[in-house]
């Protein structure tokens, strides 16, 4: 690489890494300061209810393999397939159409943990 190129990648490195933090409007695509206030908290609120909707689905994957070790120990299925699909139609029938693949997410990762 000759001397100028390698002294304009610098130097554009230099100045991404070193410049100043985005403003809350460059952040959140919003046109003026009050709309930018407003999309930061509530996405501190999305992330906090995001940290509590991770912390229920482990907490139903701890569930899920204890019905499925007590379900394997007394000679049944890993899986009861009725049941999911009493799931399926709880979360389709709450969310409309999306809650299916949600559901089927869901069942995903809380089967073969056992």
């Amino acid at each position: 690489m000759n001397t100028a190129v390698s002294t304009a990648v610098d130097t554009t490195v230099s100045t991404t890494v070193n410049s100043p933090a985005r403003t809350a409007v460059e952040k959140t695509g919003a046109r003026t300061t009050e709309a930018a206030g407003v999309i930061s908290g509530a996405r501190e609120r999305i992330d906090a209810l995001d940290d509590r909707i991770i912390g229920l689905i482990q907490e139903r994957m701890a569930v899920s393999a204890v019905i499925q070790e007590a379900r394997i120990t007394s000679g049944g299925r890993r899986v009861n397939l009725s049941r999911e699909m009493e799931i399926l139609g709880h979360y389709s029938e709450a969310l409309g159409k999306p809650g299916t693949p949600l559901a089927m997410t869901l069942l995903e990762l809380c089967r073969g943990r056992v």
